[in-house]
């Protein structure tokens, strides 16, 4: 039953426990409910067997918020857990567009590690992402730090192996400073790469735990390179990920893409706001976009700060940037 006490106000009556499900998705003192309100810009009171939301301007609509607490309160009784910050951004989205991309069928988990994590989509960019990826023999994903670009890719490749649908995972990085600048560290030159690959190595251990990845690297089932070791090869029934591919060139671009074999799948990672390449060298990732935005089989997905999923203040960085650099250039 809801009855309107003005227009700014609704009012909804609920049986006893359905108000002991609200009361457990607001959280721990509330915390999801500051949350709830801080975004739709109203105020929620709850009773012994009512929920009263009022917006604080005449402009808010508490419709709006039922609607959403409808679409949350099924998602949540499932036990998935939800950070403030996965919060924020579904009330967000809904907000804008009445987005419900959590939806269990839209965000299912990609791949449970070797830690009991389930890793799943936590926004709408991210769902893109991962269906593009699945669709296509071919994807390009570009966006800011912090939106699990080589995250989910990595994800994907683990489930692919793990699923029989390729018999092996090739993860590949540009080493942009492994020439003359790295030549007074000591080691081979497996050595002086190494730190460059290092973040793959971390998100394998966490997917697949150490033991299981040094069984897959001895056997040759995974393998992590740098992408000069990939000129002259042909990679066949393979999950191929390129990361920072911002820091490729044009002629490291077109050479890692024609590796690609029979029943293999590629992903392309980079971030063009980060480029480390020497001056006056174009990146191959901006290149690329230029060359083959038109051929069927090859998708581009472009993430935004919305889908940076690392703390808060991450994404409030990368929109002051972009602010700062667009005004430096105006």
């Amino acid at each position: 039953m809801i009855t309107d006490s003005n227009q700014n106000t609704a009012e909804y009556h609920f049986e006893s426990d359905e108000i002991l499900q609200i009361k457990k998705m607001f959280g721990g003192l509330d915390k999801n409910l500051q949350t709830i309100e801080d975004v739709f810009g109203v105020e929620i009171h709850l009773s012994s067997d009512r929920l009263i939301i009022q917006g604080k301007t005449t402009d808010k609509d508490p419709h709006q918020v039922n609607d959403f607490l409808d679409e949350l309160l099924p998602f949540l009784k499932d036990g998935t857990e939800v950070t403030e910050d996965d919060l924020r951004k579904m009330a967000t989205s809904f907000q804008e567009n009445q987005d419900v991309w959590w939806r269990k069928d839209h965000s299912q988990p990609i791949l449970t590690t070797a830690f009991h994590k389930s890793i799943r989509p936590r926004t709408a960019g991210q769902i893109q992402y991962i269906r593009a990826v699945r669709e296509s023999e071919l994807c390009f994903c570009i966006g800011p730090a912090g939106t699990g670009k080589t995250y989910l890719a990595m994800a994907l490749a683990c489930a692919a192996l793990q699923k029989k649908e390729v018999s092996r995972i090739v993860l590949v990085r540009p080493a942009v400073e492994a020439g003359e600048s790295l030549g007074y560290l000591p080691g081979d030159l497996k050595e002086k790469i190494e730190p460059y690959l290092r973040p793959l190595y971390d998100a394998l251990y966490e997917m697949l735990s150490p033991e299981r990845f040094q069984k897959y690297s001895e056997k040759d089932i995974i393998e992590v390179a740098p992408l000069a070791y990939m000129r002259g090869r042909t990679l066949n029934d393979s999950f191929i990920v390129l990361d920072e591919a911002q820091n490729t060139t044009p002629e490291q671009m077109k050479m890692f893409l024609t590796r690609m074999g029979f029943g293999s799948k590629v992903v392309v990672t980079g971030d063009v706001t980060q480029i480390d390449l020497p001056s006056g060298k174009d990146s191959g990732l901006m290149v690329v976009q230029r060359i083959l935005p038109d051929v069927a089989g090859i998708t581009f997905v472009h993430l935004t700060e919305k889908d940076v999923v690392r703390h808060r203040l991450v994404q409030k960085i990368i929109q002051a940037y972009d602010k700062f650099e667009k005004d430096r250039d105006t």
